[in-house]
Formats: C-alpha cells, sequence, structure tokens
C-alpha cells in the first residue's frame, strides 16, 4: 500500500501526526501510528531527496517516535517505488555561500544519525530503491533494515568534491572499514543490493516490495511484543563506542561545510545540475 494510498483508506486505523501540510519542494515527513507501530515516511519530489527543511523534521520525527509511550517499535521508510533516497539536495548544495551556511546543511544528516542513536527504539529500515550518499547513511543508521533485490547503493560524495565525511563513521561502523574504503572510493560506480547486505547494511534482501512488506510488519510485530526495556539496553549495547559522536560529526560537516564551497566542488556540483536539467 502506498503513503497516498494509506492516508485515503478509511479502514485503516492508526494516530496520523502529519508534520507538514502539503508535499512542496521542500518534501514531507509523515508520522503515523498504528497499534505500537510507528512508521515514519519522508518524500521529496527530486527522487526523496534532502533539503536541510526536510532532515530537520526527519530529526523531529525521530524525536517524537522515541518519545511516544504508545510506540514500541519503528518502521523508516521513504514513498514511490523506485528510489529510497537521492542524498542531499543539489539545489541546496549549489545555493550555499560560506563556510557556516555549508556547515549547518551537513548537520542536517549529522542531525538524522544522531536521533537515530539516541532514540530508546529498535529502528527498522525500508530501502524498496536506490540510495546515495546521505540515504545510504539513513539505511547505515537504522538498527535493522530490509530492503529489495531493486536497492543498489552509491556514495557519490568523493565524485563532487566532497567525501562521505558526515555518513562515514555509521556507514563504516556498519559494513566495516575495508567495505567502507571500496565504497567511498568507487563513488561513480553503483554496488548491488546483494554487496551491501553481504556487507551488513541490509539484514535482510527481498525481491518485491510485497515480500518486503510482509516480513517487516512480521519482525515489527514480533519485536513489539518484548520487553521495552530490555530493548532500550539492547540500544545501548548496539551505540557503544559513539558516545563522542556529537563533536566527530559537528567536525566533519565543518569539513563537508569548508569542501562544498571548492572550485572543484562547485564545478561537478554545476554540471551534475546542468546534466539533470
Amino acid at each position: 500500500m502506498s503513503l497516498l494510498d494509506t492516508l485515503s483508506d478509511s479502514s485503516y486505523l492508526c494516530v496520523n501526526y502529519e508534520l507538514m501540510d502539503t508535499l512542496t519542494q521542500d518534501g514531507e515527513v509523515i508520522l503515523e501510528r498504528e497499534g505500537q507501530i510507528g512508521t515514519i515516511t519522508f518524500s521529496h519530489p527530486a527522487h526523496n531527496a534532502m533539503p536541510g527543511t526536510q532532515l530537520k523534521k526527519l530529526t523531529e520525527a525521530i524525536d517524537q517516535a522515541g518519545q511516544d509511550p504508545e510506540i514500541a517499535v519503528i518502521i523508516l521508510q521513504s514513498a514511490g517505488d523506485r528510489t529510497f533516497c537521492a542524498g542531499a539536495s543539489f539545489d541546496e548544495l549549489a545555493s550555499i555561500e560560506n563556510i557556516q551556511a555549508g556547515k549547518q546543511f551537513f548537520l542536517g544528516f549529522a542531525n538524522v544519525i544522531l536521533a537515530c542513536r539516541r532514540c530508546p527504539k529498535i529502528l527498522i529500515g525500508r530501502v524498496q530503491g536506490k540510495a546515495v550518499g546521505g540515504g545510504v547513511g539513513i539505511a547505515a543508521a537504522v538498527d535493522y533494515c530490509f530492503a529489495t533485490a531493486h536497492a543498489s547503493i552509491k556514495l557519490s560524495e568523493l565524485a563532487v568534491g566532497i567525501g562521505p565525511f558526515v555518513v562515514g563513521p555509521v556507514i563504516e561502523r556498519k559494513i566495516g572499514n575495508a567495505a567502507f574504503r571500496q565504497l567511498a572510493l568507487r563513488a561513480a560506480d553503483w554496488m548491488s543490493a546483494e554487496w551491501a547486505c553481504e556487507q551488513g547494511l541490509y539484514q535482510e534482501l527481498f525481491p518485491n516490495q510485497e515480500e518486503l512488506d510482509e516480513a517487516i510488519q512480521v519482525f515489527a510485530k514480533k519485536l513489539a511484543s518484548y520487553n521495552p526495556d530490555a530493548i532500550t539496553e539492547l540500544k545501548r549495547v548496539f551505540w557503544q563506542g559513539t558516545e563522542d559522536w556529537n563533536n566527530l560529526l559537528e567536525e566533519r560537516a565543518a569539513t563537508s561545510g569548508q569542501l562544498v564551497l571548492s572550485t572543484f566542488a562547485r564545478k561537478a556540483i554545476a554540471a551534475f545540475k546542468n546534466r539533470n536539467a
């Protein structure tokens, strides 16, 4: 069932927290609850790209779901069929004029990762299609990730003169240093969903969205039946060793904010925009 189908189906009983009124160029983030399962859905007309306002809304939704006593487990997904997340908004990248603005933009991705880290509940990722850049970071930041065979990935940051500095720690933590190096340095190449699953980015892979959604619902309901205190303690165990990430990701955001102003990055981003205009 698509997001629009869900919202129009009167038989779907849920609490609906709509965090934006209409679908705009800034995108949309919606938090819903059905029983003990919370679902956060983000969408953007440009292949689910992430402008700063969308990143802020996503951070707020994760925090809100994490503090809702009625929600035991959270599903994080995007709308549509083809692309999970296209990463940073190139329009916004092109508009950055100073280091502080650049740092602030990349802090948006850092804040999403940190929200996943501090959320006391298990976040289940649903990756139905391709993930690029920051989208790979979001897939790595959830606690358990399901994907379809169409969910290939790419870290394209180096190709546009930046580098995956902000999302790097969470991706490397999930797939290991060797696989992260391969992904980061092959910035122009797609890696298959099977490769991503073998490296540990995805925990389970399915041939289509129907089987994907069925498996997620079974898993989410099972998790919701467990002791919430045990889940919270296990979540702390999962994220041990990341206590310095507030400072680390801020430093990484500053690095990206500076690099995005380089001549190389300016030309690469402009060329990308012209190619896709």
